[in-house]
């Protein structure tokens, strides 16, 4: 993280980071500022990482992350129950959920947040994540640990939104406001889908998938799926020493007008004109 945009947590997290090999549960004093740095993640006052509004890039607050992972250093090993069901963790699950939809088997653990007016069907939110308002988390889907979930955002039945936590600079999976992510998609290990996009059922996304326009061929930035578009899977012919294969990579269908509302009628007549649901 730049000067210019401090992390909000304390710099003791970066006195501990340096002297974690000898960290342990009984260094109490540690713990509780550690777990005072977490609490701030787990209100929404910090965050893993965010798109920096002048710039348009990911920020990564290393300090955040530093935090979290000396958690799982610093907190015991203990028992909870939920109704019948029995933990053993280090990470409690999230209490503070002012605001928020829950459906019974969502489960939310400390130390991410999520936004008043966000809805979590049965589903998991790893620490780290942030959800923001407005977005559902539908049935079986996965947050993984630190990505960034923006605003009015659907993430559709089984969709596995990538974690990452180590190393501390790695950019976490970042899905900005009024995307729609369909069902069985993966996105993962850094990848970012921009504003309003659409991705097709069982797409995948990483880092470095290819992305190719198909009404012109232009290949565009890898890991990425442009803003207000409508993206599906497919595949793209590579040569090895063993023959010609299909390797995965990212179709752009149709554009779609900027800040306009999706409309599923006419996205799910896009996808099916091309072979695939939404």
């Amino acid at each position: 993280m730049s000067q210019s945009m401090k992390s909000p947590l304390p710099a003791v997290i970066d006195d501990l980071w340096e002297r974690r090999s000898g960290l342990s549960p009984e260094d109490t004093a540690a713990r509780a500022e550690v777990v005072a740095a977490v609490d701030e993640i787990d209100a929404g006052n910090a965050r893993v990482a965010f798109v920096d509004p002048a710039t348009g890039e990911v920020v990564v607050d290393e300090r955040a992350k530093h935090a979290i992972l000396l958690a799982f250093r610093l907190l015991p090993m203990t028992q909870s129950q939920v109704g019948d069901f029995r933990h053993h963790d280090r990470m409690p699950l999230k209490t503070r959920l002012d605001g928020v939809r829950v459906v019974p088997g969502a489960i939310a653990r400390w130390g991410s947040y999520i936004a008043p007016g966000a809805v979590l069907m049965p589903s998991f939110v790893n620490i780290g994540a942030y959800v923001d308002s407005g977005t559902m988390v539908d049935t079986w889907a996965t947050v993984g640990s630190g990505a960034q979930i923006g605003k009015n955002v659907h993430l559709s039945g089984g969709v596995g939104i990538g974690g990452v936590l180590e190393p501390a600079e790695a950019v976490p999976v970042v899905v900005e406001d009024e995307c729609m992510i369909s069902s069985r998609c993966m996105v993962v290990g850094g990848a970012r889908v921009r504003e309003g996009a659409v991705l097709g059922a069982g797409a995948i996304l990483t880092k470095t998938t290819h992305v190719i326009d198909v009404s012109t061929g232009e290949e565009l930035p890898p890991g990425e799926v442009p803003a207000w578009s409508v993206c599906v899977g497919g595949t793209r012919p590579r040569k090895f020493a063993g023959g010609e294969y299909g390797m995965p990579c990212l179709l752009m269908l149709r554009r779609l007008p900027e800040g306009s509302r999706h409309d599923k009628t006419e996205l799910n007549a896009i996808l099916r004109d091309h072979g695939v649901d939404g």
